[in-house]
């Protein structure tokens, strides 16, 4: 499996997000507590961008309609999102953040 690096952890806002790409692929890059974690960064009801949402109780919310999805599955977990997102591998070196376009299963 290939990790990318993609920013430092400082740069991840606690409680937050930030949008990074890898290979041309958008990532949200997901803090959670402790936890950090990867999702695409694409609401997949409205097409807008996830990192640009707020994070909390282990989801992260689509700020145009209000969808959650589920940050360890990508699953929604209210509507207006019926389809989920994809997730990533995602570890932390050396206070670097590293990604792996592998999907999660």
């Amino acid at each position: 499996m290939t990790y990318v690096k993609v920013c430092k952890l400082a740069e991840v806002p606690e409680d937050g997000a930030l949008g990074v790409e890898v290979d041309d692929t958008p990532v949200a890059i997901a803090r959670s507590g402790d936890e950090v974690f990867a999702v695409n960064d694409i609401c997949s009801h409205a097409e807008v961008s996830l990192s640009e949402g707020e994070i909390y109780n282990g989801t992260i919310e689509c700020w145009l309609h209000g969808s959650c999805f589920d940050l360890r599955t990508g699953k929604p977990t209210n509507p207006p999102a019926t389809q989920p997102v994809a997730t990533y591998k995602v570890k932390v070196e050396d206070g670097d953040v590293y990604v792996s376009l592998g999907s999660e299963d």
